[in-house]
């Protein structure tokens, strides 16, 4: 049998904006952009994996992880 592992945060960030990779230096080159609603799919997506309440707290967290990876968020 095989087990269908489930994709990561950062995956669906870079395919979200288009991406290859993640910028290696996030706080002085941004790579991409993200807008809130792009966000908030990905969020809902995730929401089982994700240690949060509401949506408002995955979005936060998703948003925290494309800062990390130099995504901007629109």
């Amino acid at each position: 049998q095989t087990c269908a592992l489930p994709i990561s945060a950062s995956v669906l960030l870079k395919k979200a904006a288009g991406l290859s990779k993640g910028s290696p230096t996030p706080n002085s080159e941004k790579v991409g952009k993200v807008s809130r609603k792009q966000l908030e799919e990905i969020a809902e997506a995730k929401m089982a994996d994700l240690n949060a309440s509401d949506m408002d707290q995955a979005v936060k967290i998703i948003e925290g992880s494309a800062r990390s990876m130099g995504i901007e968020v629109i």
